[in-house]
């Protein structure tokens, strides 16, 4: 190990600068606010922020409309027998971009009473998150059914709650999902019917002509697909999903 000595020698040199480094940039300081609150040193704020960033995909998934959305494309898909027509890409495409444009009022009033004052420096880190959280509950609660609610609350050991606020987020989150899943399979029912009689249909007619070996999908895919280009079947099925959340 001819090089063991260098390695050692540049370790040894970068010890004071660590050193100082460590002396002048405090990791973690809490200052107390005139209000009574704590004020947390930035590099802790960052540390914050970052783990906040990577929960942003299961907090897409549990705190959006994005699960009511790809789960209704996917049983659309389904439907239309088209197999990997429109790929997974494409529906989480969508799915993501057409979650954007639902939550944006949501998103555009976090932005407005959490993360701009937070910017500005009017308001603390604490307050800020709060504030954050206060649309993101106000749009689950308005999405959430109350007999989710009530069974969740229950199998907590819940008495029950005064208000919407007293409802903690560990009840709330999988109260909502719940919620959006059975929606969104309501939703896929309605549209799995028609492209299930066109199936009904073909395979009667089929089997009326003996030709009993011929796979009815084959002949019923074309009726389906001219069918939902007739009645502009993406825009029918983009506004349901997006009026749906209008409470």
């Amino acid at each position: 190990m001819k090089g063991a000595p260098m390695i050692l020698l540049v370790v040894a040199g970068l010890m004071p600068a660590v050193a100082a480094a460590q002396a002048t940039i405090p990791l973690l300081t809490v200052e107390s606010t005139n209000g009574g609150g704590s004020s947390y040193s930035i590099s802790v704020q960052i540390l914050l922020l970052m783990t906040l960033l990577s929960l942003l995909p299961a907090a897409l998934l549990a705190m959006t409309s994005f699960t009511r959305v790809v789960v209704v494309l996917a049983i659309l898909r389904q439907a239309l027998g088209t197999a990997q027509t429109p790929s997974n890409q494409i529906i989480l495409g969508l799915a993501l971009f057409l979650s954007l444009f639902i939550m944006a009022p949501v998103l555009e009033q976090a932005y407005e009473v959490g993360l701009k004052p937070y910017m500005e420096e009017t308001i603390g880190f604490e307050e800020a998150l709060v504030n954050v959280k206060t649309p993101f509950r106000e749009f689950m609660l308005g999405q959430t059914r109350e007999a989710d609610l009530i069974m969740f609350s229950e199998m907590g050991g819940y008495d029950g709650f005064q208000s919407e606020e007293d409802i903690p987020w560990t009840v709330l989150l999988p109260s909502f999902l719940t919620s959006e899943l059975k929606t969104a399979f309501q939703i896929g029912f309605l549209v799995f019917i028609p492209f299930l009689v066109i199936d009904l249909v073909v395979a009667s007619v089929l089997m009326s002509m003996g030709m009993m070996m011929l796979s009815p999908m084959l002949i019923s895919l074309p009726f389906k697909i001219m069918l939902f280009v007739l009645i502009d079947g993406w825009s029918l099925i983009v506004g349901t999903l997006a009026a749906s959340f209008v409470t």
